[in-house]
């Protein structure tokens, strides 16, 4: 992505394996000079101590040579640097700096912005209270989700769930999610705004009415059932999870009864109702007609 002008650096490394290779070549001859001198001990040619003076620098050339080539390695890091590489693979951003800039670790400012698109993370909050409900299910196996992009003929992309946040969200009651999307159309962007939908479970066989055909009372949730002879019944149900406008019915009502959607405030169980498709279209007979009718 950048290069800092590495020439300092460049130098630095450049002396260090220079120390590097005169540590080597003066190990070399003290070593050598070490083993002929042991020849001559037995002769009695050189002293014990003058072989002790040797080992001795032999030792330290060795240590000096283990620190230089510590020294190499840190220059090595420092040159390294001066080459500016993304850890991660994605799209780059707006340049934050240019050809010529100062820069250093310290700089408030980052040099660029690297994201990456495939794959890509979707974050989310629910709510306290279904925080056991996530939980439990997830501790089973993987979640599956989708999210929806705002906007006309945006079709919802499946993934699944990553992780789920160590706390609870001081102040709001929510708990942080965070799934994670194949994207490789990059139809996704980062920071767009999403619709999520997390499926905890799969049920059969389910029982979906409208939602705003369920209200509740005094005796909790109820809804009015159409009855055969056109009457109705008021029945008391407990209604399960929301799937877009409608809901599951879990308790109160059977398969094939119909349900009222509309107008509860005007009923009571044991009234008689008409079907809306078999109404009559048109004003009521003897109202005034409409001008140019």
């Amino acid at each position: 992505l950048f290069t800092i002008d590495p020439r300092t650096y460049q130098a630095a490394f450049d002396k260090a394996e220079a120390d590097v290779a005169n540590d080597r070549a003066l190990l070399k001859n003290q070593e050598a000079q070490l083993r002929r001198s042991r020849d001559l001990v037995a002769g009695e040619f050189i002293s014990p101590q003058d072989i002790e003076t040797l080992e001795t620098n032999v030792a330290q050339t060795k240590a000096k040579l283990q620190a230089d080539l510590a020294t190499v390695a840190e220059a090595k890091v420092n040159l390294d640097y001066c080459s500016i590489r993304s850890p991660v693979e994605g799209r780059t951003g707006i340049l934050l700096v240019d050809v010529g800039n100062i820069v250093s670790s310290a700089a408030p400012n980052s040099l660029i912005s690297v994201q990456t698109l495939d794959p890509i993370y979707v974050d989310f909050t629910i709510v306290e209270k279904d925080l056991a409900a996530v939980r439990k299910r997830a501790d089973v196996g993987k979640l599956k989700l989708t999210a929806t992009p705002l906007g006309p003929n945006q079709a919802p992309r499946e993934g699944e769930l990553f992780v789920v946040d160590n706390t609870v969200q001081p102040g709001t009651g929510t708990v942080k999610l965070r799934a994670i999307l194949p994207n490789a159309d990059r139809g996704l962007w980062p920071e767009q705004f999403v619709n999520v939908r997390l499926t905890l479970e799969s049920i059969k066989g389910a029982l979906l009415v409208p939602s705003e055909a369920v209200k509740t009372g005094q005796m909790g949730p109820f809804l009015f059932v159409v009855k055969p002879d056109m009457t109705l019944d008021l029945r008391a149900v407990r209604p399960g999870q929301a799937q877009g406008d409608r809901v599951v019915i879990e308790h109160g009502l059977q398969a094939g009864e119909r349900v009222v959607v509309g107008g509860q405030l005007m009923l009571a169980p044991g009234a008689k109702v008409m079907d809306a498709a078999s109404m009559p279209k048109g004003p009521p007979p003897g109202s005034p007609a409409k001008p140019g009718a």
